[in-house]
């Protein structure tokens, strides 16, 4: 179990966790009702969907894998793991996702088969564009929206809101962990920011997107109407935002991964953390 724990890196679900608990607590004080079941129910989907996107993408780039000195060492490349069992554990988890949302209510349902298409898809689209970064985006981003409709089957501008800034978050951060494969990606025909512009340029795609979501943030804030904890949430946001882009530079990669797993998994955690006290409080 711990080698596929491992393979999909299921420590990195913190990123989306937080975000998919805040869309459904906004859906509960919008005139819903709390149930444990429906909060266990975004629990599994949030993780079968992670592992069934992330087992595919593993899966998918195992030869790529196996060329690049970075990743050669994962657990496919290494045959820790065979190509076949990982395709055997994401149809699995695909199908776990799909007959959970099938217990939380028919729109949940039709809908699994749009998410799972846009996670499973991602894994295609280094092959032919540079927005690859902005699909994965678009996937984890999915997160508060799927679970305010587990409580409330109809949407609402708010959880939309955090979609959108999620999806801009983690496109950003998402350039600033492609720079590490820039040269690997234009020798191998890849696409991403870093390859296609340069790491000065891709840090600067990076920010501005990183600009778009913390502008969502706050306006999501605004349109809350929660108060003040919601504010200072979008604060913490923008603070380690900017903390994020400071420490990594064009020419010194050095603390990517401070950036990219500390500083973001913080940033979901805290962030959520205080919009959900102000819906609360």
């Amino acid at each position: 179990m711990l080698k596929y724990l491992s393979l999909v890196k299921f420590s990195h679900t913190i990123f989306a966790m937080p975000f998919a608990i805040l869309g459904f607590v906004i859906a509960i004080c919008n005139n819903g009702s709390f149930h444990y079941m429906s909060l266990l129910y975004v629990v599994l989907c949030m993780i079968f969907a992670r592992n069934a996107a992330m087992g595919f993408n593993r899966y998918l780039d195992r030869d790529i894998d196996s060329r690049n000195v970075r990743t050669e060492k994962r657990e496919i490349p290494s045959g820790l793991i065979s190509g076949k069992r990982a395709l055997v554990f994401v149809i699995v988890n695909s199908i776990l996702f799909c007959a959970t949302t099938l217990l939380i209510n028919t729109l949940v349902f039709y809908l699994s088969f749009v998410a799972l298409f846009v996670v499973l898809g991602y894994s295609y689209t280094k092959r032919f564009t540079y927005l690859c970064h902005y699909v994965l985006g678009i996937g984890l981003g999915l997160a508060p929206v799927g679970s305010y409709l587990t409580v409330n089957p109809s949407f609402d501008l708010v959880p939309v809101l955090l979609g959108f800034a999620v999806a801009t978050w983690v496109a950003g951060f998402d350039i600033i962990y492609a720079l590490q494969d820039a040269d690997f990606d234009r020798d191998n025909s890849l696409h991403s920011v870093p390859a296609k512009f340069g790491a000065k340029r891709a840090l600067l795609i990076s920010r501005f997107s990183h600009i778009i979501s913390v502008l969502i943030i706050w306006y999501s804030a605004y349109m809350s109407g929660t108060g003040v904890l919601y504010y200072i949430g979008a604060g913490v946001y923008s603070l380690l935002i900017i903390y994020q882009h400071s420490i990594v530079k064009y020419n010194d990669l050095s603390r990517i991964n401070v950036a990219f797993f500390t500083t973001n998994g913080v940033v979901s955690i805290l962030f959520s953390i205080l919009a959900i006290s102000a819906y609360l409080l």
